[in-house]
């Protein structure tokens, strides 16, 4: 148990010194890109069916501060405004699948050919569902009075939020980045960090990867772990990279990087209530076969 103790904390602090410094970065941008990013422009591109909404709204999903808890009232305010459900659905994949700091900290750890492919992943399924979405039958939303979602993530009534002025703008960047962001996903980040620390810390872990999960056995094995356990895109990262380490293939480690922050409970629960058991149905069957997919491909590539 000391031996596991030193290890452990030997790991932790090698995770800790190589993505905070990038993990700290991403916040910085969040802040920029959310407070100086209007909504406006989100919304006025969104409202009609179509290949390029699905596209923005992709996009911006990506780039947006927002993991998959932050995404959920911002989708379902776009769904309110009377955007179809294609585009949501899109939305709902492409932000929690990554983000600013979970592109830097994948480079870091996992190389631009893991980055490049993932953001490639995430822009196919994005289209992709939108796509489906857009043919499926649901009742269409009558648009309500224009507000900003993005504000639902958390309090800003004393972080000068949106106010004119310089140092407002400022001061709301930097509240939003290290302070709201780290609030809504800095648990689940410190999660990631430990278990990732964990898991290359304990040997058994590797036979078990060489013995039972080197092959089609090891997709699987991502796919159930991230279906059964959240992880925020940020900090699935370290864990894959453990997991990768101890033995498990990079397409199998890429099957985990995408399901696992898609398919929170959050999005589960919410997708059920508003749109039903069928949609919900059709989205965790799309999620799981195209990571499944998309990581048997990329360990061809990768």
């Amino acid at each position: 148990m000391e031996m596991f103790f030193k290890h452990f904390l030997g790991h932790l602090g090698h995770y800790a010194l190589d993505i905070l410094p990038s993990i700290a970065l991403g916040f910085l941008l969040s802040g920029i890109i959310h407070e100086f990013l209007p909504q406006s422009i989100v919304e006025k591109h969104l409202a009609k069916k179509g290949i390029l909404p699905i596209i923005y709204v992709t996009i911006l999903g990506m780039i947006l501060p927002l993991c998959c808890f932050g995404s959920l009232p911002v989708a379902m305010a776009f769904r309110k405004k009377g955007v179809p459900l294609g585009p949501v659905l899109a939305f709902l994949i492409a932000t929690p699948a990554t983000s600013v700091s979970a592109i830097l900290v994948t480079w870091k750890l996992l190389g631009p050919a893991f980055t490049l492919f993932l953001c490639l992943s995430v822009v196919l399924m994005g289209l992709m569902i939108g796509i489906i979405g857009n043919r499926l039958k649901y009742p269409e939303v009558e648009s309500v009075e224009e507000g900003c979602p993005m504000c639902c993530e958390g309090e800003h009534e004393n972080h000068r939020h949106h106010r004119k002025g310089f140092w407002n703008r400022i001061a709301s960047v930097l509240t939003y980045g290290f302070i709201d962001i780290p609030k809504e996903m800095g648990v689940e980040l410190i999660i990631g960090i430990l278990l990732a620390a964990a898991v290359v810390s304990v040997p058994f872990i590797r036979i078990l990867m060489e013995k039972y999960l080197l092959g089609f056995s090891g997709y699987l094995f991502a796919l159930v772990f991230g279906l059964v356990m959240y992880i925020c895109s940020t900090a699935s990262v370290p864990l894959v990279h453990a997991f990768i380490a101890q033995g498990l293939s990079r397409g199998a480690g890429f099957v985990l990087l995408l399901a696992g922050p898609i398919t929170s409970y959050g999005n589960i629960l919410v997708l059920k209530k508003e749109f039903g058991w069928k949609i919900l149905i059709i989205y965790l069957t799309f999620v799981s076969i195209s990571s499944l997919v998309l990581g048997y491909i990329f360990s061809f590539i990768g």
